[in-house]
């Protein structure tokens, strides 16, 4: 039974460790800008999905890992995913049945949230940086979760936890 459950939380856990890779993959510097977060598109889609597994805790220790990974202040990027796992799971009831319209604008609004703690965080530490850099992966993560749905329900329905 634990083997069974290991092995349905396996395919996640890789999802997760995939988007944190892409985090920190190189990019040409004109790109750089509109690198999507790929972790918190990620965790958006999972705790969505599956809530009790994937949730605040979750969200932590991937930003604690995601902050070491980049080199930002420690905590930075796990506060401010903590709160949109934190909305994520409060509605995710609703956000499921959202068509795919909504669903996008729904996380233009997640995304935008995530970079605004951020922007914060970093105004409060006296770290300066360019709009673009905010706001490039917002809308650049809003075009592609479409995409990134349909690739991460193949891979729920292959695991076989269709909740």
């Amino acid at each position: 039974m634990i083997a069974g459950r290991a092995s349905r939380r396996l395919p996640v856990i890789a999802c997760i460790a995939a988007a944190l890779m892409l985090a920190i993959a190189p990019m040409p510097d004109w790109a750089s800008p509109f690198r999507p977060d790929w972790v918190t598109l990620t965790l958006i889609y999972w705790t969505m999905i599956l809530p009790r597994t994937y949730s605040i805790g979750t969200a932590w220790i991937v930003g604690i890992v995601l902050d070491v990974a980049q080199g930002t202040l420690l905590g930075q990027h796990a506060i401010a995913l903590c709160f949109v796992v934190y909305i994520t799971v409060k509605f995710h009831l609703q956000f499921r049945v959202f068509p795919v319209s909504q669903m996008s604008a729904t996380v233009f609004a997640l995304l935008a949230f995530y970079q605004f703690i951020l922007f914060w965080i970093n105004g409060v530490a006296g770290v300066t940086t360019s709009a673009n850099i905010y706001w490039g992966p917002v809308v650049s993560g809003a075009l592609i979760w479409p995409l990134l749905t349909l690739f991460f329900g193949g891979v729920r329905v292959r695991v076989g936890s269709g909740h």
